[in-house]
């Protein structure tokens, strides 16, 4: 992986650490994420979640065409558990528990 990549892979880490931080839920970035066996995962929530963190220019932009317009995005391959998609600002609210009736 080259330097930009890394660079990259950091600043992502960072700034969603940063972020979780900011709104009360206690995050720490994993020292050295992905070039050790020591820890799995790039960050680590309240001491137990352990969360990677992934970053691409357009890889993932059907996902957020899928999302358009609703609170969650169920995704699922085959033989495989399904996934649970939504905005940071949705799992922000989720965690601390600031998720009430959809008023509507």
């Amino acid at each position: 992986m080259g330097k930009a990549s890394r660079d990259k892979g950091y600043r992502g880490e960072h700034n969603l650490e940063s972020l979780l931080n900011d709104n009360g839920i206690k995050t720490v970035r994993v020292p050295l994420s992905g070039a050790t066996q020591f820890q799995k995962g790039d960050l680590i929530i309240e001491g137990k979640y352990i969360c990677e963190v992934k970053l691409r220019k357009d890889a993932y932009a059907k996902l957020y065409e899928w999302l358009e317009g609703n609170d969650f995005l169920f995704y699922k391959s085959d033989r495989k558990e399904a996934l649970a998609i939504m905005p940071i600002s949705m799992f922000i609210k989720l965690f601390k528990g600031e998720l009430g009736k959809k008023e509507g």
